[in-house]
């Protein structure tokens, strides 16, 4: 079996094949170089040192320095090259991309495994080195492929570097076993250096209904190491590791960034030494014996995306919304209004009940209809029937047609909900399947929210599955899953020898959902995962959006929106409208905050419609009116965030890609210092333009305040005011006073 990863660029391409081996478009390899490679593309520049039979160097990665000839290109590496300091080995130590202690380099190995106790360290000699060029979306920038050999310790070694068209290096490793003997191999991971001036460190931490919350540290001597061992990315997932210049914000400070596209266990670094090397590292995290490659075998490792920026995170997150927006699979309709059935019903479900939720829903224009947990087996709770996806006789006797064509006569597509990986003790499956359950041997792995782990490595329990989905998706034209992941995978292994098995049980998730979506184009995947438990690149290329939280409190949404933008773009971002008062935090909001936060993102509803009054329902039909008349700017323009003085305001927006057009929201999130507060200057405007401001309706007035308020601040009129996108950029516009926990929207038009 080839132990590898599927890669992120393409879904359907076979774990085997290599990049090189794909179709050629990005034109002919050119001859194997002998010392310097460049590549551009977007304003960055990476140049890499290929000489000496070694390993790749990173000689520089940032800053496009131009075009270099063969001239320059060797001045530079001779000048990058460090000062020899004896000690490890004589000579200078350059660090490789895949790091090796035979190269002097005494930090963490790129690199670790053994073949009964030996070959712990390698020494690769490049073999074969190719350089392509071109305008494919992967590597539009130029690719290096390096293939190498470690004779003694029976290895073999497949490098892959490229740069995007968006300026993003991409990277991955394969590793072949060519000795007569397994080889264990213990982890895999590629590094990327950043310079001395990289002295702070930006990462992420959170739990469940608070995802991706900021982090920083100073980025010092020693090893800053982050491990996920939950099986899933994780509520407090590294999500990008950044590093930059001290104090660095949205929109000033240079950053180098990673992130992995890998949605099981991980590991992420930043390690710096006293000899002035500092890199960002990652890769898989496997298990004690969780991949022994036979003789022949392969693993590959995940893609690692590492993102530069001159000035600041906006511009590494454009870079990998750039890239996400190029690739063939991305959506290309607009994002569709949700209605979701959770905290409205949850699993108190009735056709005339849900009938009664849809023309509600329909009222105030939702286009998607999701039926979520409940609708299966005995699923009456949480506590059972997990594995039995077969519609409930008890709730349904007639199935599920009869709701379903209620909401398309509505003219809304439906969506079902489903936990496809998960399994209850208390289910059909498990009493005539127990040994499909993952467990270490001998004992099953203690219940989390009563449900075990399905282990879809196994082929029966695969097959299983996708039959089951593909007869639910045949049988009923459902457009959208709502594919959920409950719980974390503890002592995940394989029956009946208790086989470590996460890294088989991502890999599987992956071909399921490729197979799914291959027999049914037409549907639309969402990965949710508790809420936000597995947002990744991996997941994403086989999927149309993530649930971003199960948190929709407005307030909380803020940051966790904040964050998740930072890696991927608003339109594959899951935002609803709740509830007043939040179901998870018991805090009440007024209608526009909830539905203004919700704006940014692809939104939704998740609220009992049908206990909503009048004047709720039409003020919500207003903002559901003005997310379709902008989804085109806010799902294709640049999203924007300024670095305001004042911690309790936001100001965040998104800017059209020709600069004609712009929304941005001004958010209170606590009473102000400063009153009444300073001007807003806004980010991202053609510095050349005029620009036509002024407050946009629904979000023009917040609901609670009096009605004098607006009146007092001069240019918050329908008028507005005409200024140059510089002058909006650098004196701004008087804000507006607002009580915590409310914003406002201010729209900028350009004028001829």
């Amino acid at each position: 079996m080839t132990t590898s990863h599927l890669p992120s660029h393409s879904p359907s391409q076979s774990p085997s094949q290599s990049p090189s081996q794909s179709p050629s478009r990005t034109g002919s390899p050119s001859p194997p170089p002998a010392g310097t490679v460049q590549l551009r593309a977007d304003g960055v520049g990476l140049v890499l040192d290929l000489s000496g039979g070694r390993l790749p160097r990173v000689v520089h990665w940032g800053a496009d320095p131009g075009p270099l000839d063969d001239d320059a290109l060797a001045a530079l590496r001779l000048a990058a090259r460090p000062q020899p300091i004896g000690f490890s080995v004589d000579g200078p130590v350059e660090v490789a991309v895949l790091p090796e202690q035979s190269a002097g380099w005494l930090g963490t190995p790129g690199l670790t495994g053994h073949r009964a106790g030996r070959d712990f360290s390698t020494a690769f000699t490049v073999t074969d080195t190719a350089v392509t060029r071109g305008t494919a979306p992967e590597d539009g920038g130029g690719r290096v492929t390096v293939r190498a050999e470690d004779a003694t310790a029976g290895l073999g070694l497949e490098l892959t570097i490229g740069l995007t068209p968006s300026g993003l290096v991409r990277q991955r490793a394969r590793v072949t076993n060519r000795g007569t003997t397994p080889f264990a191999l213990d982890g895999l991971h590629l590094t990327l250096p950043v310079p001395p001036a990289a002295a702070e460190l930006l990462d992420f931490t959170g739990h469940h209904l608070r995802e991706r919350s900021p982090q920083r540290t100073a980025f010092t001597q020693g090893l800053r190491m982050r491990e996920n061992r939950t099986g899933r990315t994780g509520y407090d997932a590294a999500h990008l590791l950044a590093a930059g210049t001290p104090g660095f914000g949205s929109r000033h400070g240079e950053v180098w960034a990673v992130h992995t596209a890998w949605s099981g266990n991980l590991r992420t670094f930043a390690e710096r030494t006293f000899h002035s090397v500092s890199l960002l590292g990652s890769g898989e995290l496997l298990l004690s014996g969780e991949v022994i490659l036979a003789p022949g075998e392969v693993y590959t490792s995940p893609w690692q995306f590492g993102g530069y920026a001159a000035a600041g995170l906006d511009e590494v997150s454009a870079r990998f919304h750039r890239w996400l927006r190029a690739r063939p699979g991305h959506p290309a309709t607009p994002r569709p209004v949700v209605a979701n059935t959770w905290e409205a019903v949850y699993f108190h479900h009735g056709l005339e009940r849900l009938k009664a939720l849809a023309d509600a829903a329909a009222e105030v224009g939702a286009e998607r209809f999701v039926l979520d947990d409940g609708w299966f087996g005995a699923r009456r709770d949480d506590r059972r029937a997990l594995g039995d996806w077969y519609v409930s006789d008890e709730v349904w006797p007639a199935g599920l047609s009869p709701l379903i064509s209620h909401v398309n006569g509505l003219g809304m597509e439906f969506g079902l909900w489903v936990e496809p990986e998960m399994i209850s003790e208390d289910s059909e499956l498990a009493r005539a399947h127990p040994d499909w359950i993952m467990a270490t041997g001998g004992r099953l792995p203690g219940a989390a929210r009563h449900q075990q782990v399905l282990d879809l490595a196994r082929p029966e329990a695969f097959g299983h599955l996708l039959a089951r989905l593909d007869a639910l998706l045949t049988e009923y034209p459902v457009r959208y899953l709502k594919w959920d992941h409950n719980r974390d995978l503890v002592e995940a292994g394989h029956q009946p020898d208790g086989r470590a098995g996460v890294h088989d049980q991502t890999l599987a998730v992956y071909r399921l959902m490729d197979e799914v979506r291959r027999r049914h184009p037409g549907v639309e995947i969402e990965s949710c995962s508790s809420g936000g438990g597995r947002v990744d690149l991996g997941i994403l290329q086989r999927t149309d959006r993530v649930w971003v939280s199960d948190c929709i409190d407005a307030l909380e949404r803020q940051q966790i929106q904040r964050w998740t933008n930072a890696l991927i773009p608003l339109e594959l971002m899951g935002t609803h409208v709740g509830a007043a008062t939040s179901h998870t935090t018991e805090r009440r909001h007024t209608l526009d905050f909830r539905a203004g936060t919700a704006l940014f993102g692809h939104f939704g509803i998740e609220w009992d419609l049908t206990a909503a009054g009048p004047g709720e329902r039409q003020r919500l039909a207003r903002w559901v009116a003005l997310y379709k008349e902008l989804r085109g700017l806010l799902h294709t323009g640049t999203a924007v965030h300024a670095d305001h003085p004042d911690p309790s305001r936001l100001l965040h927006g998104v800017v059209a890609a020709d600069g004609s057009d712009a929304l941005y929201a001004l958010v209170a999130t606590a009473s102000s210092a400063d009153y009444p507060p300073g001007p807003l200057r806004l980010p991202g405007l053609d510095p050349a333009a005029r620009y036509h401001v002024r407050p946009q309706p629904p979000g023009d007035l917040p609901d609670g305040n009096a009605h004098h308020w607006g009146a007092r601040l001069p240019w918050w009129t329908p008028e507005g005011v005409v200024l140059p996108g510089r002058a909006l950029a650098a004196a701004g516009l008087q804000a507006p006073v607002l009580y915590p926990e409310r914003l406002v929207l201010i729209r900028a038009t350009r004028l001829p």
